[in-house]
């Protein structure tokens, strides 16, 4: 490889300062993919939208989903820095209209500007200090961003639920805070970003694939239309649910029929011929269905089974951020020592199946301290793959396609988190209804006065409102009860195989050593040699 000469390279000391904004950002985004979940039950009584009110999650989702490998390219054609600071102003912008929401049209529509956002917050991220810092080293930095998930995790159903518990705070409605309280800190990371993020851009001749950019969207949002909304809500068989789905389909393989053709594409398929990004890609797909499979499931039994609060339940999710935050940071440290990576994501996904297997035997009496080691095993195991396989994948593609194929792998994760929420939801809904009948028609033949007198249509409004239950009798409150701890068994035994088959993934990974500063210097260079030339 030809010598090109010394190039800038930043000090711990400049990465540290670009850490921070870039963590801040990530935060942001990171935390208004769960913050909302707790506040939801003031917002829709503010606005009478209960019909409508799974929208203000999916809205987020699709958008930033959808968006993410679009910021990749784009970033590759006019630079980081300025697409970087589009999508924080963008998220800014949705976050103050949220909160200035009338109603419920308005929080949809604006939570999709703020998921625009966040789609390039989350990818560029991890681009942006792959430019900056060479995969030997990058381990160090990017084990910091596991301990951001891992805070968002626990902090957003808790802040949510500080919010939502208020009815006012200064003077304004309690729940709107959860989207103003994000302009402070997106002003100071777009502060420090103007400040201190500077890189040199590469210069080069471009096309904007408009026609694959359509394609892609339209199809992942027809795909998670149908599995997260139309199916978990009126079936699989229903005619939306196949229209949007065969839809989804349609246009997926359209997209796929073009993306060969384009001259450059958004999302290049040569890069699938690159064992590691098909196998990270997988990776973040299935750890992504995991880590939404826990967050979301454990708030939920901890508010239904246990009777926690909001609050509560936010507090008690401290430790699965146990788990995740020192794992990310000492694995990172260790991949930076050592320049070994592949034994992360294999503990990792181990870990992690273990402690969702684990928490199949939740009951209603389970203690707490036992909850709190399954979930820093599943914190524990996320921490170790997380960010692991960033580093595997940005060590194993061309410079000049680092930003395409990282936002990719986080399009992939998000894509399983949208997946796994919609898929154990549905399992969940599916098997409390199948419980509840059969608990009751237990309790009716082994003590029959028991129901006398209850409205088995009551059954329905337990599964659409669980405050209902704090009305019933005790052993009916009892029977319902086990239901609910029934259906979570099946949730979590359906979601530890999917996490197994990370594992199985993990052990193909092939460890290519890490590039130096000398390496990485010479493919930067190399890069901006081919674009000019």
């Amino acid at each position: 490889m030809t010598d090109h000469g010394p190039v800038k390279t930043h000090t711990h000391k400049e990465i540290m300062v670009i850490l921070g904004g870039l963590m801040t950002g990530l935060l942001l985004a990171a935390l208004d993919q769960t913050i909302v979940s707790t506040a939801l039950k003031s917002i829709v009584e503010d606005f009478d939208g209960l019909n409508h009110y799974t929208w203000v999650v999916t809205a987020y989702l699709l958008a930033s989903t959808a968006s993410t490998p679009l910021y990749g390219k784009i970033s590759d054609i006019y630079g980081r820095r300025p697409v970087f600071q589009f999508a924080i102003v963008t998220f800014l912008l949705g976050s103050f209209l949220a909160g200035a929401s009338q109603n419920m049209s308005q929080l949809i529509a604006t939570r999709a500007l703020q998921g625009l956002g966040a789609g390039g917050l989350m990818a560029l991220t991890f681009v942006i200090i792959g430019d900056i810092v060479p995969p030997r080293e990058r381990g160090r930095y990017q084990g910091y961003f596991g301990a951001v998930w891992g805070l968002s995790s626990v902090a957003g159903p808790l802040l949510g639920g500080f919010f939502s518990d208020h009815a006012t705070i200064l003077g304004v409605t309690g729940w709107r805070w959860i989207f103003y309280i994000n302009l402070p800190f997106g002003i100071t990371a777009l502060l420090v970003t103007s400040a201190v993020l500077h890189i040199p851009k590469v210069k080069r001749e471009h096309k904007i694939d408009y026609l694959g950019a359509i394609l892609m969207v339209t199809a992942v949002c027809s795909t998670l239309l149908a599995v997260s909304i139309y199916g978990p809500q009126n079936g699989w068989s229903d005619s939306r649910t196949i229209i949007y789905l065969t839809g989804g389909i349609i246009l997926s393989l359209l997209f796929l029929k073009w993306e060969t053709k384009a001259v450059e594409p958004i999302l290049p398929l040569s890069l699938f011929k690159n064992h590691t990004f098909s196998l990270t890609s997988i990776l973040g797909f299935i750890i992504g269905a995991g880590m939404f499979g826990a967050i979301l499931m454990l708030p939920l039994y901890l508010q239904v089974v246990k009777g926690n609060t909001a609050t509560e339940a936010g507090l008690k999710l401290i430790p699965l951020m146990l788990g995740i935050v020192p794992t990310s940071i000492i694995s990172g440290k260790q991949i930076s020592k050592h320049g070994h990576y592949k034994r992360f994501p294999i503990a990792g996904a181990a870990i992690m199946t273990v402690g969702i297997a684990l928490m199949s035997t939740l009951d209603r009496d389970t203690p707490f301290w036992q909850l709190s080691i399954y979930a820093i095993m599943v914190g524990a195991g996320l921490g170790l793959s997380m960010q692991t396989i960033v580093i595997a994948l940005q060590n194993s593609v061309d410079f000049k396609d680092m930003g395409v194929a990282t936002s990719s792998n986080t399009f992939f994760r998000s894509l399983g988190s949208v997946f796994g929420t919609a898929v154990f939801g549905t399992i969940l809904t599916n098997r409390l209804g199948h419980y509840l009948t059969t608990n009751f028609q237990a309790l009716a033949q082994s003590n029959p006065s028991a129901v006398e007198g209850f409205d088995r249509a009551a059954l329905d409004g337990i599964q659409n409102n669980t405050a209902a239950l704090a009305a019933l009798p005790p052993v009916i409150q009892s029977t319902a009860l086990d239901a609910f701890v029934s259906s979570f068994h099946i949730v979590f035994l359906a979601a530890a195989p999917v996490t197994a088959i990370g594992f199985i993934f993990a052990l193909f990974l092939r460890e290519v050593p890490l590039r130096t500063n000398k390496d990485y210097a010479s493919a930067r260079e190399d890069a901006a040699g081919e674009a000019l030339g």
